[in-house]
């Protein structure tokens, strides 16, 4: 156990986490240079495409050390953005250590405090690294008395790297082995592993990923889950090199998977411990801390019959994604579908993009909402977080919306810019203070409900992607809420309903009809299309009508003959629209989503 090191790499977006991993796994050879591609460890195409790690990926690495012997180092690569902080703190679990990567130029930045702080709460061994030390804008020391000052590290033992040129790489892998922790733990006792992902396989079933700490476990064994007592009889298990490489036993102190042809997809829970059913453990480990969702949506398949494939769709990637949670809901413009909760915008849009391309459904998703607590007048209380649900107002007492407590890290200069921004979201700032010459950082307390737009977007854009945003829910705190329905032809359409502030109402209202507007067909009446509070009409929009040209034939002769016809028109046109029923397109859905300033 003492030749394995299991180490996690934890940084802020873009810093290069899945650069240096491509390079430590060059350098330990496990792939031929005909076979490597640039972020080898960023699997999926939605990663390729955006640019950034959205699931954290093992992969064990064989070592030869200095000394002449050989260890195992197994890498965890996490994701960076604060959507994905869920699956930051599985990956930390399962290590003892963990390299602290700090961008030479940008220096220490929001998520980089927050992952900090997670490693310290699994009491890792922390490694500072400085990286992109190649960079013209480079700053190497003034980055190490950051690390001082801001992180309270010892800044002498700080790695300097350039993980895209390969610099230090060989001083890093040697850091990592004299630095780091090894495993501790008896590979003689009951078996005790704890499951810190997995994933559906069509051919095998649900394929676990584990890290033991106790015992041992080979193929034939018979394991036993313990928050269900199912068992299962193991078929496989393997490590992680890139691919899945079955060996004969996992061993204390390892990180595989295993696979033991598990059906039931509802039986595997990311936080269990797996042990054998002859042999128990005495006490299962600690699992993981229940995130909570904050942002909800409805999702429908365009077409009813796709609800039991999306159905199935959400339960396999629930497996691998277990920050999804999701209920079965119904509406009477979309038919059945489910309600889902989401640790973000982010989240939401790549959930979405993977139902889409992984399990190839065509979606139908309500505007995002947060979740709202409501006092009624008879004393009790109601959480809602979907608008279908909101009861009349005539009931409510008091309502209450969540606030979070945003850290904002921005240079100077854009200051004015990011107070401006966070004023117009109802925000208020707590705090700022200088943590260099030219570094701010400012902290604002804000309703959640202003922030799941498009607050993310627009910090990038005022100040031309410098500023980096952490966030942390505090409490909840009384709002004057009211539910915005909109009206096509008269008619409420439930799935357009948005739960919002009454100041925000009427330009949210102007904004939805204006959308809607674009994406409607004209027919040959007119549409009204109007957004309203209860009974109160406070916004509209009019699709007009198509005109067929009754005058063509009609030249030249009596006006009153032009008119007769016009009249006659008139009528049929009125006769129509009080039976008309109106086809809604599903962009005028999508059309809603889109944020107030695009």
């Amino acid at each position: 156990m003492n030749r394995i090191r299991n180490f996690s790499i934890i940084a802020h977006i873009d810093h290069g986490k899945s650069t240096l991993s491509d390079r430590l796994i060059q350098a330990c050879r496990i792939v031929s240079d005909r076979e490597f591609q640039d972020q080898i460890l960023d699997t999926m195409d939605i990663e390729r495409e955006r640019g950034i790690t959205i699931k954290s990926q093992t992969v064990c690495l064989p070592y030869d050390a200095r000394d002449g012997a050989r260890y195992v180092l197994n890498l965890i690569d996490t994701p960076g953005h604060v959507d994905f902080t869920y699956e930051v703190s599985r990956a930390l679990a399962a290590c003892e250590g963990a390299l602290l990567l700090i961008d030479a130029s940008q220096g220490v930045e929001a998520q980089t405090l927050a992952n900090l702080y997670l490693a310290l709460e699994h009491d890792l061994e922390i490694l500072p690294v400085i990286n992109k030390i190649d960079l013209p804008s480079a700053d190497p020391e003034r980055v190490r008395r950051q690390i001082a000052s801001d992180l309270g590290l010892d800044p002498a033992g700080a790695l300097l790297v350039s993980a895209k040129g390969g610099t230090g790489i060989e001083e890093l892998l040697e850091a990592i082995v004299q630095r780091l922790p090894a495993p501790s733990g008896d590979p003689e006792a009951p078996l005790r592993a704890l499951i810190f992902d997995s994933h559906y396989d069509p051919y095998r079933g649900t394929v676990v990923y584990l890290r033991l700490f106790d015992g041992s476990v080979k193929s034939g064994d018979t394991i036993q889950l313990l928050s269900n007592r199912a068992t299962y009889k193991v078929e496989e298990v393997g490590m992680f090199q890139l691919r899945q490489v079955p060996v004969e036993r996992l061993a204390a102190g390892q990180v595989g998977y295993l696979t033991a042809g598990i059906k039931t997809i509802r039986d595997v829970r990311i936080g269990d411990t797996v042990t054998h059913r002859d042999r128990p453990c005495a006490t299962p480990l600690p699992g993981f801390k229940e995130f909570k969702p904050v942002v909800f949506s409805s999702i429908y398949p365009v077409a009813a019959d796709d609800y039991e494939e999306l159905a199935a769709a959400l339960e396999k990637l629930r497996l691998n994604d277990a920050a999804l949670v999701y209920e079965k809901d119904t509406s009477a413009a979309l038919g059945f579908g489910f309600r889902c909760g989401f640790l973000g915008l982010l989240h939401l849009e790549v959930v979405q993009e993977r139902l889409e391309r992984e399990y190839g459904l065509s979606l139908i998703l309500t505007a995002p909402s947060v979740r709202y607590r409501i006092r009624l007048r008879d004393g009790s209380e109601i959480t809602i977080d979907n608008p279908a649900l909101y009861p009349d107002p005539a009931s409510i007492e008091a309502t209450f919306e969540p606030f979070i407590r945003a850290t904002i890290l921005v240079p100077e200069r854009y200051m004015g810019a990011v107070m401006k921004l966070c004023l117009d979201r109802r925000g208020v700032s707590v705090n700022y203070q200088y943590l260099t010459s030219d570094r701010l950082e400012m902290v604002f307390e804000l309703p959640l409900a202003e922030v799941i737009y498009d607050f993310y977007d627009r910090l990038k854009s005022i100040t031309q992607g410098y500023g980096s945003f952490d966030y942390e829910l505090i409490d909840y705190r009384e709002t004057d809420l009211v539910k915005l329905d909109i009206l096509i032809n008269g008619e409420r359409v439930d799935a357009l309903s948005q739960l919002v502030h009454r100041d925000r109402a009427v330009a949210r209202a102007r904004a939805a009809c204006e959308r809607i507007k674009e994406e409607m067909p004209r027919q040959m009446f007119k549409i009204p299309i109007q957004g309203a509070i209860g009974g109160t009409i406070i916004a509209r929009e009019t699709v007009s009508a198509l005109r067929k040209d009754v005058l063509a034939k009609c030249y030249g002769g009596d006006v009153t003959r032009k008119r007769k016809l016009l009249e006659k028109q008139k009528k049929g046109k009125k006769r129509m629209k009080m039976v008309g029923k109106v086809m809604i397109p599903q962009s005028a859905f999508l059309a809603v989503l889109r944020s107030d300033e695009e």
